[in-house]
């Protein structure tokens, strides 16, 4: 009989809901049969051998055992293949032949994540790294101390740095976020620029959902996307209900996330209701709102309601650009752009919206890289993962320096970070790489520039 079955993702990848409310999800047996079913798939298909450390550290588990399969590898080894997952759905996305339709139905990284919530079922995860997943109380508390947090965080701190390795396993080479000092919620509660009335996409309302990195570490972000859809005639408001839940996510903490799906999608329907589209300005927190809240509580109308109204903030602005046209007064800005394109917003499946952005400004010299960066959120800081993170992003890193561009931005701006910090350990120069973090950034520049009648350095 000839089957059905198609090789090689030939109808689009689809993903089922996770069944983390059922008992069999934490069950260890029935989850190492799982595992043991996946691995031997990937051990015999090996496509996604350089995407991360993951499947490194799998086939050599394999390769190096007695019988050089996996019936010989103790699954007490199988941690070491979860921890090196970022949970950035490149595999799934883009390299595995498997994913569902397919009969074989595999999704690896919710395989990592279903992992990582039985240790934290079994109270296996370390107390300190717990705390590290409290962004909104580690937020609230860096933006009022932000002087003491940013000195003490300082990768030349010799007292403070080698401290947080050994409380928290932080490595003390790792560059860690800046706080701001003021929270993007009072920064535009204060000053919320004008908007053109005379704008070709006047009529549009956007709720721009700060994101916790946003709000507390890099109001930047969210002033320049205030500045940008202003100009463009949309109005905005900017709205905080909490964070979106991927720091939980990554810690296997699915009911934590539930949580915060159903109190934020609760809290963001009525903007929807008075017609603003919700545009999130952190690629990571658009994949959970737009798609990762959907499979943990797929009977919620709300969660269901709010990821259709959610765009990526390039994706909005690009958007803008096809549809209504962009306000006149962009201006060309100095130098050439590196952009990095996030596998958070490869992830959401909406093509390289940051890379069409910039290539709106006028005579901008766009180069992309569309690789991971290997930082993963807080993954990539740990200090059993930091020089993971540098090996995986090396390659990104190398180059960003060979193209000795002006600007390296990044769709996520802790992934941009990430590949500074990689040029500085290639040695490359990188004091003339401008401080502006994520393309909208440049946008905003770009008008500011026609404003002034100049380029600003």
């Amino acid at each position: 009989m000839v089957s059905d079955m198609a090789e090689g993702s030939l109808e689009a990848p689809t993903r089922h809901p996770l069944a983390w409310q059922d008992a069999d999800f934490y069950d260890r047996v029935k989850l190492d049969a799982e595992m043991r079913r996946v691995f031997d798939i990937c051990h015999g298909c090996r496509r996604c051998f350089n995407l991360c450390d993951s499947f490194p550290r799998l086939f050599d588990l394999v390769d190096e055992s007695a019988s050089g399969e996996l019936d010989a590898v103790d699954s007490a080894a199988f941690g070491a293949v979860v921890d090196a997952c970022t949970l950035c759905d490149m595999c799934f996305m883009t390299k595995c032949p498997y994913v569902p339709p397919h009969e074989f139905n595999l999704d690896f990284p919710h395989l990592m994540l279903r992992y990582r919530a039985v240790e934290l079922k079994e109270g296996k995860v370390p107390f300190v790294e717990r705390q590290l997943k409290e962004t909104d109380r580690n937020g609230r508390l860096g933006t009022a101390l932000a002087p003491l947090a940013n000195w003490a965080t300082k990768t030349d701190n010799a007292l403070t740095r080698p401290m947080l390795e050994r409380l928290a396993n932080v490595h003390r080479e790792a560059a860690l976020p800046r706080y701001d000092g003021h929270t993007l919620v009072d920064v535009a509660t204060r000053s919320a620029p004008p908007v053109d009335a005379q704008a070709p996409a006047h009529g549009r309302k956007a709720a721009l959902f700060a994101t916790c990195f946003c709000n507390y570490n890099n109001t930047a972000i969210g002033t320049a996307a205030q500045s940008v859809l202003a100009r463009n005639g949309v109005v905005t408001e900017v709205v905080y209900p909490g964070c979106c839940g991927m720091p939980q996510l990554e810690h296997g903490d699915i009911a934590s996330v539930a949580a915060s799906a159903k109190k934020i999608a609760a809290e963001l329907q009525p903007w929807i209701d008075q017609g603003y589209d919700v545009v999130s300005l952190v690629p990571s927190c658009s994949l959970m709102l737009k798609f990762e809240w959907p499979l943990i509580l797929p009977e919620d109308a709300n969660v269901k309601r709010l990821s259709r109204a959610t765009r990526d903030i390039s994706e909005y602005v690009v958007d803008i650009a096809r549809k209504e046209g962009l306000a006149e007064g962009l201006a060309p800005i100095d130098g050439e752009v590196t952009i990095h394109i996030s596998c958070h917003s490869r992830a959401q499946n909406m093509g390289q919206k940051a890379a069409e952005l910039l290539r709106l400004l006028p005579g901008a010299e766009i180069k992309v890289i569309e690789r991971c960066s290997g930082h993963g959120g807080a993954w990539g800081v740990m200090k059993d993962n930091f020089e993971v993170a540098l090996k995986v992003g090396r390659p990104v890193a190398r180059q960003a320096a060979e193209n000795k561009s002006a600007y390296v931005v990044s769709e996520c701006p802790l992934a941009r970070d990430h590949i500074v910090q990689g040029m500085d350990k290639l040695a490359a120069d990188t004091s003339a790489v401008r401080v502006y973090t994520h393309p909208i950034e440049l946008m905003a520049l770009s008008y500011a520039s026609q404003r002034s009648g100049e380029d600003r350095p």
